[in-house]
């Protein structure tokens, strides 16, 4: 899209309901979900503590679900209204997280599908050495850049066919992994802390999925097509998110009850691999690789938006380059030079983490506040006059720097990352939010007052 337009084309409107709860059932339909189950045990809880965890963290897709609906109402993609909240160049520096997280996600999956797709091969006797591994990374690679000459409609149609055929392999691998569970152990977990336990296992789901993609969630609402009732996009947006990824996480709980070290494993794909039967090797690993394209083309196409509205103005075949570029020297330098990638992992989640959780949450309440009429189109502009909307830009500031001084890992803590915050950082993603929250509604009292 080009940058000098604002609001997306009445033609470009084309997404049903239907087709956008595909797109979010797709994207979340990757067995990471059973590893993110796993992680939710790790937190010493019970069984029903583990599953109520799993479904309010998926639950919280109602943040994109809000930001989707937005979009729709507008007919604007996300960082453009952003415009609005923080000004045309105060935008810049959310935008730019924003881009890094999509980039990051991006090279994540690129990574683990190339690690995957080799494995694949070695279950059919090819052997895994740098030359294979560099094949399976341009093909795995290349079907992903290969979306970005899609339009949005046929990406959707994409996306229906991928939830149908990897949701179903999925489902399978499921039924297997519920059949071996040991489901007395399940019911015999002891609980733990609602405080210290539940609630940081909701922030790191949350943390992990929702609060990333509201970065992409109104690039899609605003090609819906305007005759579809925005609770329509809302629930549509939500549960196409929510049901895979909780359905999912409930089955890695009862996974980890099959392997038990599958939530610190550097490799969590290959401790699954060895819960399930011989026969379903090839296929194992066909759906770890095949789930994870559909979180690419949504991370790749919001990438490209990102860019061109930071203001870098170039065309769709320089964009397409240059992430590719980007992603292919990350996986080549993860994956035959350093070796070290998963480790970072959640290091990346926290510290985007923290400031996209800021973004978002001022970004609603801003909409609340001042948009209850609809956005200003000037204010969305490239060539707005507001460069700086103030009150949005401090409230970030002050929220981000909230969420860094209570967070703890294994790069950095915080002065106050004390008691409940100790060895819990994903809950200073929540922190930053709700410091966003009350700032806000702040300087919108000191406002009004003057």
């Amino acid at each position: 899209m080009d940058n000098e337009f604002v609001k997306v084309p009445e033609k470009d409107k084309t997404l049903s309901p239907g087709k956008l709860f595909y797109n979010w059932f797709a994207a979340n339909i990757g067995i990471m979900g059973f590893v993110y189950g796993a992680i939710i045990v790790s937190y010493h809880l019970s069984f029903w503590q583990s599953v109520t965890a799993a479904l309010i963290g998926a639950l919280t897709f109602a943040i994109p679900g809000w930001v989707a609906m937005i979009g729709q109402r507008e007919g604007v993609t996300t960082f453009k209204m952003s415009r609005a909240t923080f000004g045309t160049h105060g935008n810049k520096i959310p935008n730019f997280m924003a881009w890094l997280n999509m980039v990051g996600w991006l090279a994540v999956n690129v990574i683990t599908g190339t690690l995957l797709f080799s494995a694949m091969l070695k279950t059919i006797h090819v052997p895994q050495t740098g030359f294979t591994k560099f094949i399976c990374l341009v093909v795995f690679a290349g079907l992903v850049f290969l979306s970005g000459i899609f339009k949005e409609d046929t990406l959707a149609k994409i996306q229906t066919w991928l939830s149908w055929i990897f949701g179903g392999l999925t489902l399978v691998m499921l039924i297997m992994f519920l059949m071996n569970a040991n489901w007395g152990e399940a019911f015999a977990m002891k609980p733990g802390s609602w405080v210290t336990g539940w609630l940081p296992a909701v922030a790191f789901i949350a943390a992990g999925s929702s609060i990333s993609w509201s970065m992409a969630a109104a690039d899609w609402g605003a090609y819906v097509h305007p005759n579809t009732k925005p609770s329509a996009t809302f629930w549509n947006t939500t549960l196409g998110a929510a049901t895979p990824l909780f359905i999912l996480m409930a089955g890695g709980v009862l996974l980890s009850t099959i392997s038990p070290s599958l939530a610190s494993a550097s490799d969590p794909y290959q401790v699954m691999y060895g819960a399930i039967p011989g026969w379903f090797d090839f296929l194992y690993f066909l759906v770890a690789a095949g789930g994870i394209i559909p979180q690419c083309l949504v991370s790749f196409r919001s990438a490209r938006i990102n860019l061109s509205t930071i203001g870098i103005e170039v065309s769709q075949k320089t964009s397409l380059i240059l992430h590719a570029v980007i992603i292919i020297l990350i996986s080549i330098y993860v994956l035959f030079i350093s070796g070290d990638f998963l480790s970072n992992f959640e290091l990346f989640l926290n510290f985007l983490g923290i400031c996209l959780a800021s973004w978002v949450a001022i970004f609603l309440v801003d909409s609340v506040i001042y948009r209850k009429n609809g956005y200003d189109v000037k204010l969305m502009e490239p060539n707005s006059s507001v460069h700086y909307n103030w009150p949005g830009i401090i409230s970030w500031i002050i929220a981000t720097i909230f969420g860094f001084l209570f967070t703890s890992n294994a790069a950095y803590r915080g002065p106050f990352a004390h008691g409940i915050f100790e060895n819990n950082s994903s809950l200073a993603v929540f922190v930053s939010g709700i410091a966003a929250i009350i700032v806000m509604f702040i300087k919108s009292s000191d406002k009004q007052e003057d």
